[in-house]
Parts: structure tokens; sequence; C-alpha cells
């Protein structure tokens, strides 16, 4: 039971017969098909926050850090592109990520992934079918720790997987805000004009999000332009991330895992490519 950690009381996810629940789905699900975003304030209790920030201070040191310039899509460049191009537009990214093989079954974050009654809490919010919702099958990337340090963000990506759920466990001294392009590209179109108007300074579209410690966010992030605003201050942003996709067995593509972890497996060899979509990343 997840009773140290989340509030059930408010998020009944270990009810799903109760009349709570089912109003929580619904009002999840209009928030998402609105914009393809939702968030759950507080979803983790204070005391739950106190577990989690202790874990994510322990892990911290493990996060393979990294600096360089990258895509929006994680690739590398196409010459065959023209100049100004969004595949041919690369930013700075500073960022660390604290790889999933660090966290063990007992771990604070892997519990609530990996309890039985939070997948199909997520599924039922995204009113996915059963057949088409899964755990992301990544030995380094199912459940992780975003750790953002004083200068450090994220520049505009789109998401491998088509889902993404957030857990702020602490925010920075200043700065770190969270901002989206809902819905911008398609499985079938990839709406360059609309992506290059954003990296070109568009805020046309853009939300922005000041997620609080202990909100769970729930984000369609594989069609959605996202990045985190820079980090200001000596305190570390930590953020959770959970993910789940709609192809069985789907893991990370080799450039991309290589790029976030700093390593590859034989599974990410063996799997690439294995989703239903042909979009860049």
């Amino acid at each position: 039971m997840l009773h140290d950690l989340v509030d059930l009381g408010r998020y009944p996810i270990d009810r799903p017969d109760s009349y709570g629940y089912r109003q929580l789905i619904a009002d999840l699900r209009r928030d998402l098909d609105v914009d393809g975003c939702a968030v759950l304030p507080s979803f983790v209790h204070e005391e739950g926050l106190e577990k989690l920030i202790a874990e994510a201070d322990e892990v911290a040191p493990k996060a393979h850090r990294s600096f360089n310039r990258t895509n929006a899509y994680f690739t590398q460049d196409d010459p065959s592109f023209g100049i100004g191009h969004p595949i041919r537009r690369f930013f700075d990214r500073s960022n660390a990520f604290v790889p999933a093989d660090n966290f063990a079954a007992s771990s604070p974050l892997r519990r609530i992934y990996e309890y039985e009654g939070f997948m199909p809490f997520i599924r039922e919010a995204l009113n996915e079918p059963e057949d088409r919702f899964f755990r992301y099958d990544d030995p380094l990337a199912d459940v992780i720790i975003n750790v953002v340090e004083k200068g450090g963000g994220f520049p505009w990506h789109f998401d491998t997987n088509n889902y993404t759920v957030t857990l702020a466990i602490q925010n920075g001294e200043a700065g770190g805000a969270f901002e989206y392009a809902p819905n911008l590209r398609t499985s079938e179109d990839e709406n360059f004009i609309g992506v290059a108007a954003i990296l070109d300074g568009s805020r046309r579209g853009v939300h922005q999000l000041e997620l609080q410690p202990g909100d769970l966010q729930i984000f369609k992030g594989r069609y959605a332009l996202h990045r985190v605003a820079p980090v200001e201050g000596d305190r570390k942003r930590y953020v959770g991330i959970f993910s789940f996709v709609e192809t069985e067995g789907m893991c990370g593509g080799v450039e991309r895992t290589r790029q976030l972890y700093g390593r590859v497996l034989p599974q990410h060899y063996a799997r690439a490519g294995l989703r239903d979509d042909e979009l860049l990343d």
C-alpha cells in the first residue's frame, strides 16, 4: 500500500470502484482532452515527500551529467534539410538523469510506479485500452529522477514515449518552469513549420506550469514540444519520471539513450525502432 507516500484520501487510486475515483478520472480526462496535460496537486503528502527527497539526495551523485547541444528530436544533424530547419536547430543542454537501475523494488519512487493500482489509474485517466498501454520496458529509463542544478535546464524537445508521468520532488530556489505546446504534431505529421515558430520564440499556444513538490503531472509528451527553463540558486530541482508506452516491449533509441544516460545496453540495440509511428525520435 502507498499510505506512507500518497494522499489516498484525496486521490483514491486504491479504490477504483468508488465515486471519488470515478470523479477523479472524469476530471483528468477533461484536462487531458483539452491540452494533453493534467496535474494532481499534492499527490504525495509531506511525509512521503521527505522520503522521496532523501532518496533523491542519495542517488543524485549517480546521475549521468551531460553538457552538449541537441535538437528537439535527439537526432544527429541531417544536411539533407535546409539551414534553419528544426532538425538542424541545436541548443545547449545541461542536465542529469539518475538511471532506472538505481531504484530497487523497495525504492519509494519505484513503489509508486509498480503499485498494482497505479498503471490502471494512469491508463484510465488517459482513456487508453489495456492492449495499448504498457510500462516502458527500458532498464535505464522506466523510473528515473531528473536532477537540475543551477543554470541547468532542458531545451525544447519531444518525448520518445507517448505518455510521461512526472512527480515534482524538490524545486530549485527559482526558475525551472515547465513550458509546453500541446498537440503540436501528430503521429502522421511532424508539423515542422509549427515547431520552427516556437524555436524562433513564438509564444502562441505555449503553456507554462509552476509545479510544486508533491504534484503529479500526466503529460502526452510525444506530441507536445516542451522544455524546462533554467534553474536558479544552489538548491537542486528533483523530478521523478514514470514512463508508459502504447507498444509492448518498447524502449529508448540508441542515440537518445547514450545522450541521456551515458551508456547503452543490448536491449536498446535489439529493440531499436519498436514503435507504431514513423516520427523522428
